[in-house]
């Protein structure tokens, strides 16, 4: 059997391009769901105008995205088990363009509100299948890098959606942000189509009993014949399948259904499902609880809210948020299988907490003060700008390569799909509430608050996240089984990987 240092030393250089393309493929679609999120921050001060709508409205129209996605990505775990992760990839298209047809044509708040909603249970659908999918196809060598990928692709279309929002700016009032939102229809249109050839999830495949499908393409996305075999034996193992079994159809148990999985999930889970679900939650929680939506998608606010006054510059502060996202999460993707999950995670927690402490003083002296403070403004500005590239370089990412890894195999499909309900209900709860909070607490005291979350945050991911960096995804079950005291599981792991 192929060791795991292994597929960490040698074979890194036969970095497998395949699998890669078919990960980038499936993470295309994160791009349009990050530019239906970014572009509605520029967006919603042209609609506001537009359509003659309250800041409870704006709110609303704000956060019903993620409530919708919290319905879609339930729905998504299920749907995904029965017709497959791909098909499940053009659903998820098909439905965003959907709904950005209904936004781009908008002629009042009502079909703008039905068209955000269907966009949002796209956003379910794709934030749960595209990090399931990398993590499925991927090596355990280059996992890290390939699941972080939808998290990039999500930094991109925000970054797209702020251009959208400068350059489309410029256009009447009434043409403006319908271009904004109905532009994301072409790529869902592209992507339905391109999907379509893509290989199906080998682990998805055997959970179905089509061991010789599975093979195939597990010799296609592996970077040796030997480590195909080795991951064919214990993807078998794990479904339940005797590993020396040579049949290329066999029948599974029932009990692989949806009913068993939710009973193993969340009636009677064992302790390691126990500890794995909860880290899954946390994960999901406290990535929207620290305040990254805030930022993302309240950036005009505090950015007008620390001196910046003209609409064109607002919008340019924002693409520099943008930049910042989609450049770290770059960086993080490189280093993930390097330096491993637990040590970003913790770096990056431990910034941010600096980052929105600076943030909130700053933003506090510009409230306090009659006059223009440049240095409070520029501080503010460069805040924001650490913040969003520490929460890029660790918690942005992991979270969804560690919540959609760690899973069993037979529970990763709906194990993956109640981490990012949480994450959408987080979501929404931060963007449907920001405004009403800084209106009760001041702007700078809300950041006051999410550093304050962030202490907790990293205090959970030191205690009860054990590294995974380097570990098969049918090893997991076994890591978690461990005293959820992880300090030395990196040194453990790779004992565990020479054996």
């Amino acid at each position: 059997m192929v060791s795991m240092e292994d597929g960490c030393g040698e074979n890194q250089a036969r970095f497998n391009k395949y699998a890669c393309a078919c990960a980038m493929v499936a993470s295309m679609i994160s791009i349009i769901f990050g530019y239906d999120t970014g572009v509605m921050s520029g967006a919603m001060i042209f609609i506001k105008e537009d359509l003659k709508i309250n800041d409870t409205q704006v709110e609303v129209l704000a956060g019903i995205l993620n409530l919708c996605a919290l319905l879609g990505s339930l729905a998504a775990g299920r749907t995904s088990d029965y017709i497959g992760r791909r098909y499940t990839i053009v659903l998820a298209s098909i439905i965003f363009l959907l709904g950005a047809v209904l936004m781009g044509y908008g002629p009042s708040y009502a079909i703008l509100m039905i068209g955000r909603c269907v966009a949002g249970i796209g956003v379910g659908f794709a934030l749960m299948i595209a990090p399931v999918y990398s993590a499925e196809i991927s090596s355990p060598s280059s996992r890290g890098f390939l699941t972080s990928l939808p998290e990039l692709c999500i930094s991109l279309g925000i970054l797209l959606g702020y251009l959208s929002n400068y350059f489309f700016g410029k256009l009447t009032l009434k043409l403006g942000w319908r271009m904004m939102l109905g532009i994301a229809a072409i790529p869902s249109l592209a992507l339905a189509f391109g999907i379509v050839k893509m290989p199906e999830s080998p682990r998805w495949l055997v959970m179905q009993g089509r061991l010789g499908d599975a093979k195939k393409i597990l010799l296609q996305v592996s970077n040796n014949k030997e480590e195909a075999e080795a991951r064919f034996r214990d993807i078998k193992t794990a479904a339940g399948i005797d590993e020396n079994c040579l049949e290329d159809i066999v029948k599974l148990p029932s009990k692989n259904g949806g009913e068993g999985v939710w009973t193993e999930l969340l009636v009677r889970p064992s302790p390691s499902v126990r500890w794995i679900l909860m880290a899954a939650i946390g994960i999901h929680f406290f990535e929207h609880a620290t305040g990254i939506e805030a930022v993302v998608l309240y950036g005009p606010r505090i950015f007008k809210t620390a001196g910046i006054t003209s609409k064109d510059k607002l919008l340019l502060a924002t693409v520099g948020v943008g930049l910042t996202k989609a450049t770290f999460i770059l960086i993080a993707t490189l280093f993930l299988d390097k330096f491993g999950r637990r040590r970003l995670l913790l770096t990056s927690t431990g910034g941010m907490v600096l980052a929105l402490t600076v943030l909130g003083f700053s933003l506090t002296m510009v409230e306090h003060s009659e006059e223009r403070l440049v240095w409070a403004l520029s501080l503010s500005i460069v805040a924001t700008y650490t913040y969003v590239a520490f929460f890029s370089i660790g918690l942005g990412p992991i979270t969804w390569v560690y919540s959609s890894e760690i899973f069993p195999l037979k529970l990763r499909a709906q194990g993956a799909s109640i981490g990012v309900a949480v994450n959408r209900f987080m979501n929404a709860v931060v963007s449907m509430s920001f405004i009403s909070i800084y209106k009760a607490i001041t702007i700078g005291g809300s950041f006051f608050m999410f550093a304050g979350i962030s202490v907790l945050a990293w205090g959970f991911f030191y205690f009860f996240l054990p590294e995974t960096k380097g570990k098969s995804l049918e090893e997991m079950e076994v890591l978690f089984s461990k005293n959820p005291r992880p300090r030395n599981v990196g040194i453990e792991t790779q004992h565990r990987s020479n054996v």
